[in-house]
Formats: C-alpha cells, sequence, structure tokens
C-alpha cells in the first residue's frame, strides 16, 4: 500500500497541478476578454449608444421605443464588463463574479447566434471600433467563453477568496466607479482613444484611395423566368434570350464577396447649392474647420452657439468653417433662428458624421486633407 501511493502521488500531483492551470488560463483569459471589450465601450459610450440604438430598430416593435435608454444601458452594460473582468483578474468576489459571468453569457450566446442567424446588424460590436469581427465570429467567441466561465465555476468551489470581504465591496465600488468615471468622461469630451479611421493625423485623401489591383465587389445575377407555369432560375451564363417561350418573371442581385473598402470610403460634403464640394474641402492647402451635427434636433444649442463665435472670428480670414449635418433643409432652417447661428450648413451621411466624431456638435480642424484636430463642444474654447 506505501509503494502504491508513493507511485501514485506524481499522477495525484499532476492532475492537481493541471486544475490549477486550467484555473488559472481560464480566469485570466475571461478577464482580458471581459477587460478589454468593456474598456473599449466605457472609453466610446456613444459609439456604443448608436449600436444599441441599432440594435433596438432592428428588432422593431416594441424594442424601437426604448431606444431613449440606448447611452443609460451602454454605460451600464460596458462598466459591468469592466467590473466582470477586473474582479476575476484580482480575485475578487471570485465565485460570485462567476456566476455573474456565466449569466452574462448566458444571455449574450442566444442573442448573438440570433444576430449571426438573421444578420440584423452587421456586426455586434462586442469590442467596439477598436476590433471589429463578423456575427459569426462572435458567436463562436462567446461559446468559448461560456465554456471557460463553466470550468472556471467548477474548480473555483471551495477556493479561499484574496481579500477581507469590506475590502472586496471597497475594491468592487472602485472598479464601478472607474467604470461609470470612464464613459461619463468620455461623454462629456472626447474617446480617450480614438479606433475610428478619421483620427487625428489621418489624411482624409490617402484613406479614400482604392489600389488599381484591389479587389472589388462579386455579385451573382440570377434571372426568373416562366413556361407552361413553371418557373426556373438562371444566370447569365444560360438564361434563355433566344427562346421566346420563356417569358421573364423577375431578377435577382445577391452580394457572393466584398471586394477592399479603403478606411474611409463614405465621405462627401455637398453644399446649399446641391454642388459637391468634397474635393475643396479635402485638398484645400489652408485650414477647414468642419462643425459636425448629424441631428440639429439633438445637438446642443450651447455647442452651436460656441461655434458661432469661432466662425465670427475666422470669417474674413482665408480659414474655411463649414457644419455638416444629415438633417433636412427645414430643420436647418428653425435651428439657425432658434440659436441666432450664421454659419454656412451642407450635408453628409448622418453615418458619417457620427463616425467622425463623437459629438453633437463636434468641430473637425482640416489642412491639407489631413485632420489636425478634433474637439467636443465643450472644448471648443
Amino acid at each position: 500500500m506505501s509503494f502504491n501511493r508513493n507511485n501514485n502521488s506524481p499522477v495525484k500531483t499532476a492532475f492537481q497541478k493541471s486544475v490549477l492551470v486550467s484555473i488559472f488560463i481560464s480566469r485570466i483569459l475571461l478577464a482580458a476578454v471581459f477587460i478589454f471589450s468593456g474598456f473599449v465601450k466605457a472609453i466610446d459610450p456613444l459609439g456604443f449608444t448608436y449600436k444599441i440604438e441599432d440594435y433596438l430598430t432592428a428588432f422593431g416593435g416594441i424594442f424601437a421605443s426604448f431606444t431613449a435608454l440606448a447611452l443609460p444601458a451602454a454605460v451600464a452594460l460596458s462598466t459591468l464588463e469592466l467590473l466582470i473582468g477586473l474582479n476575476l483578474l484580482f480575485r475578487i468576489h471570485l465565485r460570485g463574479t462567476s456566476f455573474m459571468a456565466l449569466a452574462f453569457m448566458l444571455v449574450m450566446t442566444p442573442l448573438t447566434l440570433y444576430i449571426a442567424i438573421y444578420n440584423p446588424v452587421t456586426d455586434c460590436g462586442c469590442f467596439g471600433d477598436a476590433l471589429v469581427i463578423s456575427n459569426w465570429q462572435t458567436f463562436y467567441k462567446n461559446i468559448v467563453l461560456l465554456i471557460l466561465v463553466i470550468v472556471l465555476l467548477i474548480t473555483t468551489r471551495g477556493k479561499r477568496p484574496v481579500f477581507l470581504p469590506r475590502a472586496e465591496w471597497i475594491i468592487t465600488l472602485v472598479f464601478i466607479g472607474i467604470g461609470v468615471s470612464l464613459s461619463l468622461y468620455s461623454y462629456n469630451h472626447l474617446p480617450l482613444i480614438d479606433f475610428r479611421p478619421y483620427k487625428v493625423g489621418v489624411n482624409i485623401p490617402e484613406a479614400m484611395f482604392v489600389p488599381e489591383d484591389a479587389p472589388a465587389d462579386e455579385y451573382l445575377t440570377t434571372f426568373i423566368y416562366e413556361k407552361d407555369g413553371v418557373q426556373k432560375e438562371f444566370t447569365l451564363e444560360n438564361y434563355p434570350k433566344d427562346d421566346s417561350t420563356w417569358v421573364f418573371v423577375d431578377q435577382k442581385t445577391a452580394l457572393v464577396s466584398t471586394g477592399y473598402k479603403p478606411p474611409i470610403h463614405d465621405f462627401s460634403i455637398v453644399d446649399a447649392n446641391f454642388d459637391d464640394i468634397t474635393e475643396d474641402v479635402i485638398y484645400n492647402s489652408g485650414y477647414t474647420y468642419l462643425l459636425i451635427m448629424y441631428d440639429v434636433n439633438k445637438a446642443s444649442e450651447e455647442g452651436a452657439k460656441q461655434a458661432e463665435k469661432m466662425y465670427q472670428k475666422y470669417k474674413h480670414s482665408t480659414t474655411r468653417f463649414y457644419a455638416l449635418t444629415a438633417s433636412g433643409d427645414d430643420e436647418v432652417k428653425k435651428f439657425k433662428a432658434k440659436t441666432g447661428v450664421t454659419y454656412p450648413f451642407c450635408k453628409t451621411d448622418p453615418i458619417t458624421l457620427k463616425t467622425i466624431i463623437r459629438a453633437n456638435p463636434g468641430l473637425v480642424l482640416i489642412k491639407n486633407g489631413t485632420i489636425t484636430g478634433k474637439w467636443h463642444w465643450r472644448d471648443i474654447e
């Protein structure tokens, strides 16, 4: 018996080590993903808000009526993810946090499966603009995370806490404060880190350039013809163009593969006279200020008036100043009458405007097509 115990002890030790390693790996991987996911959302609360609004609008029905709650939901969810990640990293309330992570994944995993199947939005936004992955990749990622959470729950039963209970609650409150503070600061100013294609230092013409050998989008066009009451699909290669016995019914075009898209592919400016002035702006050798207001009805009137002071300052100089919006002419007219602003308004796509800067209004400075500065309206002065 003594011989057998000694013979089995190395095996038992190896098993214990493997359990400890699995606990450590699961905890660190989960912590890293949750911290990264929560952090990139926390420093861009408006971007996450836009994504939640996209979800609610795509789901339709009663969900569309909850868009007003998108911002507080964005702050709450990013803080929750950051809290789970930091708690796991520092082993704070490890057992309770593991159950919290399990509940989170049990909600998100079937949700991302639905999104992957029905594709209501092009990407889930789980890592903000820092890392864009497909809906199916998001679902597979969540499956892995769910497995890691289950492993952590199984292997941490009975583990002693590192900190005293009172210290754990204090640290937890600090983590919550960090998450909320990051969101509030970034909302009232600009994201601490800009992951979007319009970051400071980017040359817009270069970011819009498409190489000659770049792959283009590929589409499959099919034709539906009918003969003797029977419908059949044909391609461009075999459709019955010379057979009058077939009657054309419908045509379908589907995207087969996506070609190369430059980082900036949807930037255009149309002035009040419906002239495209995009090239005049991005190739101007002087300074150009762009005041971004994707929706004048949601724009800060105080911010608009702050920008008016700057417009008056540069009005008679070589520096150009344009306000870019997606709002209609009547809305712009009412806004100008209400606020007393006099700067010229031009039209740009709303999604582009939301991407350029996370503020409404926000100010962008361009010289020789290069973005040299970006400011939230609170920081214009």
